[in-house]
């Protein structure tokens, strides 16, 4: 199975467990990683996230992948906070975080560049609009790799 229909999987599984603990599920990623498989999950919730919700989250999260076998090999289950520098993947992320200061990398060049730091504006059908220097700049959608909140110095 691909990895990223794995993943859509993983996350759905993993969704109904994170509301029943009062969590949100950021993210899920299925890779390789120096030669062994990690199915990784970020859960966050208001006011952080503490050990106990990653260990409780992992041991039910884990009976769920396991009753399902939904990897039939070997692979590390991990859980962990989405940090400083979260990843803003669903559009209600985007409206949560407008006015943050995030981190944008490109899956190639626009306006010479790869990466991007500003003030999040908005992301709508249009793009990706961020405050850059007190000018808007908005990148088309299908050249956003990866948004993060940053921290700003």
């Amino acid at each position: 199975m691909e990895s990223s229909n794995l993943s859509a999987r993983a996350a759905a599984l993993g969704e109904p467990v994170a509301a029943e603990l009062g969590l949100e599920l950021v993210q899920v990623e299925y890779k390789r990683e120096s030669g062994a498989w990690f199915l990784r999950y970020t859960i966050d919730k208001v006011g952080g996230v503490t050990i106990a919700d990653c260990e409780e989250f992992s041991r039910r999260v884990g009976q769920v992948l396991d009753e399902v076998d939904l990897i039939p090999h070997r692979y590390h289950l991990e859980v962990q906070s989405p940090g400083a520098e979260r990843p803003l993947v669903k559009e209600a992320d985007f409206v949560r975080f407008a006015g943050c200061w995030v981190a944008v990398r490109l899956y190639g060049p626009f306006a010479g560049r790869r990466s991007w730091e500003g003030k999040l504006v908005r992301r709508d059908g249009a793009g990706l609009t961020l405050e850059v220097e007190g000018q808007e700049v908005t990148i088309p959608n299908e050249l956003v790799s990866r948004v993060r909140l940053a921290v700003k110095f």
